[in-house]
């Protein structure tokens, strides 16, 4: 069985609530933090974003809406600007000269030393080994 609403019912409130007028203690609290909020901003040179007790109890409640109009201020790092190259035409060259690489040799054991074995030291590092002592060695060898 499914769950269905009602034709015409909804589950979203689309009715906004009321708020509840401010008492007195709320208002002076809230002039309290605008003087403090205006202080700052003059502080940092920002004088026209200053608001009246209106707009910052609106701005606290996230109902505030700016009346200036917002102004582009340029990227200091040059990020809005579009590179554009100067010259249309770039000479290339068609004689392209290079140089053959040599191969290199191939490794091959020259059988100088009697290789016995590869033993495994750890994990799966394999290394020669050209005599007994080196077996040894080896075998008593602890990570």
């Amino acid at each position: 069985m499914t769950m269905h609403l009602a034709q015409g019912l909804t589950m979203l409130r689309t009715v906004r609530r009321r708020r509840r007028p401010l008492t007195d203690t709320q208002l002076k609290k809230y002039e309290k933090q605008m003087r403090e909020h205006n202080k700052f901003l003059r502080g940092l040179g920002l004088k026209d974003h200053q608001m009246d007790l209106k707009d910052y109890i609106n701005y606290c409640r996230g109902e505030y809406k700016s009346r200036r109009k917002p102004r582009a201020i340029p990227d200091p790092f040059g990020r809005d600007v579009v590179f554009q190259r100067q010259t249309t035409n770039i000479p290339s060259s068609n004689n392209i000269t290079g140089v053959a690489a040599t191969k290199k040799e191939a490794m091959v054991y020259s059988g100088e030393r009697k290789l016995l074995g590869i033993a495994t030291m750890h994990k799966s590092n394999q290394v020669p080994v050209f005599d007994d002592q080196d077996a040894k060695d080896i075998a008593k060898m602890r990570r």
